[in-house]
């Protein structure tokens, strides 16, 4: 299970210090999110492109990702402009969409592509564990980035973990149907995979106690902000700053 698929590359990106990254990201993430103008967000997704262009991400993993996305987006596009009063502009069957529901789940598809495209291309170049050791860095509280260490250094353990029991499941002959059985089957997989994470966290706390934890993590090694992350971080502040104006 590969968490950062992007962060293994030689562009100007991915040599960006991880903190400029998550401050950059993080603004951008929050303006895009409260924009309502469609004529600000199509030069906010072209600034993301071009990002995602300049980390030189593999088109195809890129794709995939997007695809996901969009499926919950798609969603979203069932419902919306049938629900959102306003104008009508084309009926399918009884239902009758409005053009500002239409407006509305376009707006909501630039905008959620438009994130995405940036977080990959800024968060996704840096290995999970610097932006674990940047959120350190930027003073963010001491636990929360404990509990952000923990879920990334084991979200790959649960998930073979949970190899392990579905396979056991088909050794059984195990076969999903739209059944009761398949419910309560999965039910007890979810179960089975909550106790086993519970009862392997007790061990690596332990184990924590045993080498002489004591509620944080010494830091030995520390970034080196260089001139090239001073002028990306403002020119990209700068840009965030005039798309929050239009």
């Amino acid at each position: 299970m590969n968490l950062d698929p992007f962060s293994r590359g030689t562009s100007a990106l991915h040599r960006r210090d991880p903190r400029v990254k998550l401050v950059v990201a993080t603004a951008y993430a929050v303006v895009v999110a409260v924009m309502q103008d469609m004529a600000a967000l199509v030069p906010a997704l072209m600034l993301a492109v071009l990002l995602t262009g300049w980390a030189r991400l593999p088109w195809r993993p890129l794709l995939r990702r997007l695809l996901v996305v969009n499926g919950f987006v798609a969603v979203l596009w069932m419902f919306l402009p049938f629900t959102h009063p306003g104008t009508p502009v084309y009926h399918v069957g009884r239902l009758t969409a409005s053009r500002e529901g239409v407006i509305y789940a376009a707006n909501l598809t630039l905008r959620t592509n438009t994130i995405v495209l940036a977080t990959m291309a800024l968060l996704g170049t840096t290995p999970v564990f610097d932006l674990v050791h940047a959120l350190h860095h930027l003073r963010v509280p001491e636990k929360l980035a404990q509990v952000a260490f923990f879920t990334i250094r084991y979200l790959d353990v649960i998930y073979r973990e949970y190899l392990r029991l579905r396979n056991a499941m088909r050794v059984r002959c195990f076969k999903p149907r739209t059944s009761l059985h398949t419910y309560i089957s999965y039910a007890h997989l979810v179960g089975m995979l909550l106790v086993r994470s519970y009862e392997r966290s007790q061990r690596v706390y332990q184990a924590m106690l045993c080498r002489g934890f004591q509620g944080s993590f010494p830091v030995y090694r520390h970034f080196s902000l260089v001139r090239s992350d001073l002028v990306f971080g403002t020119i990209m502040l700068l840009a965030i700053g005039m798309l929050w104006l239009l």
